[in-house]
């Protein structure tokens, strides 16, 4: 989604800053169950995962399994809406920033494609080429550039063309989108806003407005063509749980202006290859694994910069095994592993000091080389023409089946 800051939720005793701009955490990493206290969201239970997998008659996505998408917002109702066969459409989004994604910005579209598919619902993607001019040191054209470039990433991921609609706002923004627009923000004081967003006095005009722009995706009357005669439809954001205090604006204002709250489903972060102290950043390459990365890279990448849990020698190693917790080679075989089988004889194996941390991260490039070929395959059948398909104006179905 995009980058905008939201409320600082900083504590001196807490040592960890969550927002878009930065995620630091303390000695222990992020503490998950404070964010969920901080902003009031509902841990995502076994129960409702179970109803997922009952409802769309599949097993529910490894993310879900193994607690990575972990908290939400009414979940449940739009889970009751689905049963009573009634509809509701998926919104997720992008800030192109960058020529090439990471995988962590795999992640939401990974599992949005997986909702889409299990419930076979309408999805829009934004593309915040707008924010993006505003927040980094980029042109307009550059920013509409990007933006059609990580588009092609996005389809990449297999989304069904004849439910998706991909726009960037500087194409799109006008008409009924933008009434929402200024309905959202005579609902927001100045006040509130800064006590969101965190911004300053010397924060230019531009970031300060721009808040209702990612707000209104939640509202089927910004798509008149996509969802005609539909302005009550539910919406669902699979996002980051660093957005969710954006979110919450949203979800205060829609009712006072006759609209539906949107649900969210939220995530852990994507950690760096030198662990969850340290932010993925596009000025450090080798912070991340990218998806122009070759088998090459992504093996230099994972044996000379993935934090290791793994003792200091071998003896050692044998002798006390690896701390699971902080190591990354773990926690990105639990992203992108499938087999729980497999993962969890890893684990085991590892912990108790029968693998080697080279092991692990041989196994590792293993898994992210064929996920990157994949993609790359993927992305290289994407056309310009197959683009303009997915940015067409077109009627959405919002119909199961």
């Amino acid at each position: 989604m995009a980058s905008v800051a939201p409320e600082v939720e900083k504590k001196e005793e807490e040592e960890q800053v969550v927002n878009p701009w930065e995620v630091s955490a303390g000695k222990g990493g992020i503490d998950y169950d404070k964010l969920v206290d901080q902003f009031g969201c509902q841990r995502l239970d076994a129960a409702l995962i179970d109803r997922i997998a009952r409802l769309t008659g599949r097993p529910p996505h490894r993310f879900l399994r193994r607690g990575l998408f972990f908290a939400h917002r009414d979940l449940n109702e739009i889970l009751d809406i689905y049963e009573k066969g009634d509809k509701f459409y998926l919104y997720t989004g992008r800030g192109p920033s960058s020529e090439a994604l990471h995988l962590g910005h795999l992640v939401p579209f990974m599992f949005t494609k997986y909702l889409q598919d299990a419930f076979k619902v309408p999805l829009v993607i934004q593309l915040t080429d707008d924010e993006k001019f505003l927040w980094k040191n980029l042109t307009v054209e550059e920013s509409k550039r990007l933006a059609r470039e990580n588009a092609k990433d996005i389809i990449a991921c297999g989304f069904d063309v004849e439910r998706t609609f991909i726009f960037s706002d500087f194409n799109f923004v006008g008409g009924a989108f933008y009434e929402n627009m200024v309905k959202v923000a005579r609902c927001v004081t100045y006040n509130k806003v800064v006590g969101i967003f965190g911004f300053t006095p010397e924060d230019h005009i531009g970031k300060i407005s721009f808040p209702p722009v990612q707000a209104v995706p939640s509202f089927p009357s910004s798509f008149p063509k996509h969802f005609s005669g539909n302005d009550q439809l539910r919406c669902l954001i699979p996002c980051a749980i660093d957005q969710d205090p954006y979110f919450r604006m949203t979800r205060d204002v829609a009712p006072r202006i006759g609209y539906q709250k949107p649900a969210l489903i939220e995530s852990r972060f994507f950690p760096a290859l030198q662990g969850e102290n340290t932010k993925m950043s596009a000025s450090d390459p080798n912070s991340a694994i990218y998806v122009t990365d070759s088998t090459k890279d992504i093996k230099t990448k994972v044996n000379k910069y993935a934090f290791s849990g793994g003792q200091d020698s071998v003896e050692l190693h044998r002798k006390l095994g690896a701390n699971l917790e902080v190591d990354v080679s773990i926690k990105y075989l639990n992203f992108f592993l499938e087999d729980d089988d497999e993962l969890e004889r890893i684990k085991k194996a590892y912990k108790e000091g029968r693998m080697l941390t080279g092991e692990v991260k041989q196994l590792l490039v293993t898994v992210l080389s064929e996920m990157v070929e994949r993609h790359k395959r993927a992305r290289a059948r994407v056309t310009e023409e197959m683009v303009d398909a997915f940015m067409a104006v077109r009627p959405l179905p919002n119909m199961f089946g």
